[in-house]
């Protein structure tokens, strides 16, 4: 349905601006919220809003999510149909460095926007969590109902807090919620301290990368265009109508449901850095490193019940999707260098 009003927290963000981007060209209003924070280089944050702000139907706000009463204000203000949580503070290694900034993103946050949700209920909230919950499962490919008891990080603790946090409050005030899991996303307008990044400003700029547990790592890479689609898709998926597969993760006793969101083709971390490279046109000198703390050996997701809910499965092969990011990469960075040197 188009013309809703949609919430998206995190809308200056690497996911919150594709999928803003995503359904203002389906006709909705959105109310992007972001803190504009420095983890990294918030001028790419304003480069990513300065498109949102162009047109009329986007509204930004800024502000942090775990500052008490200011989602509630913002949901009694503008009363969102569909709300799409996916403010928090990203990154596996940086929680082993600053787990502080998680706990009040992630678990403060969450429990703020779930506040303002039970004060002005949405028709359906959306909250993002991370392949990471699955932690030390080595069974692949990683299911819905798997248990996820064993997070290898700090950052995948708290994921799998706001988890269990919304069912309590999906059971407990009947609110509409559909919690998705990404897998290793990437694309035009990433993060600077994701791979994609690292490994083409270092192919560019004629530096060595470094490969962790020496390229013995696969990685279910989803590209972000695939990623903000499916999301949007499952708007209309509201839990509550019924199981649709005998592997359907909705909740027994609440209108909740978790869905992975992967492209379901688990790839060799040597064939993306491959791709990154034919997309570069140079060959990269590689450092071989040993695994870091807190990463996993390998990820791959099960999207069968994304498909029973949507019609829809990521599809974008991974040397197309390694093209998209190199060319932004050239452009946007070249553009920035271009300007700093005048």
């Amino acid at each position: 349905m188009s013309d809703q009003t949609v919430l998206v927290t995190g809308a200056a963000g690497f996911i919150g601006f594709h999928l803003s981007q995503l359904l203002l060209g389906q006709g909705h209003r959105v109310i992007g919220i972001d803190n504009h924070n420095d983890y990294y280089d918030p001028g790419l944050k304003s480069a990513r809003e300065s498109q949102l702000l162009g047109d009329a139907c986007y509204t930004g706000i800024v502000g942090s999510v775990e500052d008490a009463g200011f989602l509630l204000d913002v949901f009694a203000k503008h009363r969102p149909d569909i709300v799409v949580h996916l403010a928090a503070q990203a990154g596996v290694r940086h929680s082993i460095e600053n787990p502080r900034s998680y706990t009040q993103s992630n678990l403060i946050g969450s429990f703020e926007l779930l506040e303002a949700a039970r004060a002005h209920p949405p028709q359906h909230l959306l909250m993002a969590s991370t392949s990471s919950v699955y932690g030390a499962n080595t069974a692949m490919p990683y299911g819905e109902l798997d248990k996820v008891d064993l997070p290898m990080s700090y950052y995948a603790a708290t994921k799998k807090a706001t988890e269990a946090m919304s069912h309590s409050y999906a059971h407990l005030f009947d609110i509409p919620t559909t919690i998705f899991r990404f897998f290793t996303v990437y694309g035009p307008w990433g993060r600077p301290d994701m791979s994609p990044y690292l490994f083409t400003q270092a192919i560019l700029e004629g530096r060595p990368i470094n490969v962790f547990n020496h390229g013995d790592m696969m990685r279910d890479f989803t590209y972000v265009g695939d990623l903000v689609r499916a999301i949007f898709l499952l708007f209309d998926a509201i839990p509550g109508q019924g199981a649709t597969t005998e592997k359907d993760s909705l909740s027994p006793v609440a209108p909740w449901r978790v869905v992975n969101i992967g492209n379901g083709h688990p790839v060799q971390l040597g064939a993306f850095i491959e791709a990154i490279e034919q997309a570069c046109g140079i060959t990269a000198e590689k450092n071989m490193l040993p695994m870091q703390p807190g990463d996993v050996q390998a990820t791959w997701a099960e999207n069968r019940l994304l498909h029973a809910l949507t019609g829809y499965t990521p599809q974008t092969e991974i040397g197309d999707g390694a093209r998209a990011y190199v060319n932004w990469h050239r452009s946007y960075y070249g553009q920035q260098n271009a300007f700093r040197e005048a």
